[in-house]
């Protein structure tokens, strides 16, 4: 006995294909990679000195919401600081070595030129975890990125860290990210990116 599938259920059959197609890439697309919270008035806060919602404002934050794995709490830390009244401190339980929006951390970028120079630093504290800072140059539909600190050591007493970065041919700002990479007790205070004249 031959079996015969009418034109309406091929149609049915296909339409239920396309549906299942359209939900998974939907589903893809809005996962939320990162929490920004927008204070005009507050310029970079690199400081972490203004805050809302519980995270410092201008900043794109790799947070518990939008990380797709890990443990971890993002915390504005009024004990522990270096610079103003508070840092940023992360408690990681666990997390991905990945880095990136699949790991906790902070992001941003800055207007540049191409061929300006300039200056990071910050100062950090480390019980534990893994870290890595990345800086790079980004275009239109490029970016340019270089790991400026990578460590695990124990930093007991707030150490300062400096780079100088110049911005390549074509791109038209800075970009600045922090991750952890192994689960431990991080704090950032003082961050600044300052044009070298």
């Amino acid at each position: 006995m031959r079996s015969t599938i009418s034109r309406s259920d091929k149609l049915v059959n296909i339409l239920a294909l396309a549906v299942i197609i359209i939900i998974n890439s939907c589903d893809y697309a809005i996962h939320q990679m990162s929490e920004i919270v927008v204070d005009k008035m507050a310029g970079m806060n690199g400081s972490f000195e203004f805050t809302k919602s519980g995270l410092p404002v201008n900043w794109l934050l790799y947070t518990p919401k939008t990380v797709p794995t890990g443990d971890f709490e993002i915390i504005v830390d009024s004990i522990e600081f270096k610079e103003g009244k508070q840092s940023l401190k992360f408690i990681v339980r666990e997390c991905s070595s990945a880095g990136g929006w699949y790991s906790p951390g902070f992001c941003n970028e800055f207007p540049a030129k191409p061929d300006e120079s300039y200056k990071i630093s910050f100062w950090v504290k480390n019980n534990g975890s893994g870290f890595h800072v990345r800086i790079g140059g980004v275009g239109y539909s490029t970016g340019q990125y270089e790991t400026i600190v990578k460590s695990d050591e124990t930093i007991d007493n707030w150490q300062l860290y400096e780079y100088k970065y110049e911005i390549p041919e074509k791109m038209n700002a800075i970009r600045f990210e922090l991750n952890i990479l192994k689960p431990g007790i991080f704090w950032i205070d003082d961050l600044r990116i300052d044009q070298v004249l």
